[in-house]
């Protein structure tokens, strides 16, 4: 596979979105303040010690990697949360779907000695249509600068969308080289993997992925973030990652929207109530109508 280095232009949070449809990627420069990451790398470093290598060839064996970092560290919200990111993934997938949610956020450290991580789509995870829906935006924040030596992330621009159901060789790769408070786009459909860790220095990063609002998203989100924990998010942040019902009905409590489990007092007995698009509820409107209700 040919690699060559990473585009260094700077992406301003209005074009990045055009960029990411366009080549399936994009790169914004000093989205945060590198001090504001070093706080979240400080947090995690203990969590990275004590965390076991991975087990499987995938994961990959000289890689460590961890969830739930919204219980790890009070600064991963600032990532979760950042504007105009959140909007991009919003511009990318509210066409086919009502809300996004989180799909994951997770820790990852690649160790020297890694090999090649194994080319691949994010988006594969469902058995869906491809080439015509978008299913998710990753981000990845380096907590280490990103080098060519150190396995930063390999990215084959054009490789997404329609392109992902082409024959033949994919584009070239190139390797993403970029220093913490650096924002690295790439859709779901984009071809990636981690580069081999050639160095004498692991390489961190935390990935946070946006999804469909309708999907099974990759890390079970009520799991990571109980009712008792999450009540102490904000209002938005405890949408995101999963307190919030998805037209038509989808994640209900007991027919309302999860977030009821958010408040102090929860009813013992709840009547259900109809949470439909627009279309649906107009279906349900002429039916009544023509029975004469």
């Amino acid at each position: 596979m040919s690699i060559f280095a990473a585009p260094r232009p700077r992406f301003s949070h209005d074009d990045a979105a055009g960029q990411l449809m366009d080549t399936g990627w994009s790169i914004i420069r000093g989205a945060l303040a590198p001090e504001k990451i070093e706080r979240l790398a400080t947090d995690l470093r203990p969590i990275f010690e004590a965390t076991p290598y991975c087990t499987g060839d995938f994961y990959g064996a000289r890689t460590k990697r961890f969830g739930s970092l919204l219980r790890r560290s009070k600064h991963a919200a600032t990532l979760i949360q950042y504007p105009d990111i959140v909007a991009i993934a919003e511009h990318v997938l509210l066409p086919w779907c009502d809300t996004i949610q989180l799909n994951l956020a997770q820790a990852i450290a690649i160790h020297p000695g890694a090999p090649l991580q194994f080319p691949h789509r994010d988006q594969d995870m469902w058995e869906g249509v491809k080439g015509e829906v978008e299913y998710l935006v990753n981000v990845m924040w380096p907590l280490t600068s990103f080098t060519e030596e150190n396995g930063a992330t390999l990215i084959h621009s054009g490789s997404h969308g329609r392109e992902a159901l082409a024959d033949g060789a994919p584009p070239l790769a190139f390797s993403a080289v970029c220093d913490p408070g650096d924002a690295i786009l790439f859709l779901g459909s984009t071809l990636h993997g981690a580069g081999a860790n050639r160095s004498n220095i692991v390489r961190e990063a935390v990935v946070v992925s946006y999804c469909l609002g309708w999907l099974k998203p990759y890390e079970n989100q009520w799991l990571a973030y109980p009712p008792e924990f999450a009540r102490t998010f904000n209002p938005e942040l405890a949408a995101l990652v999963g307190y919030r019902q998805h037209r038509p009905n989808l994640g209900n409590f007991e027919g309302v929207c999860p977030s009821i489990l958010l408040q102090d007092d929860i009813p013992a007995h709840i009547g259900a109530i109809d949470a439909l698009r627009p279309d649906q509820r107009d279906a349900v409107a002429e039916h009544r109508r023509r029975q004469g209700a």
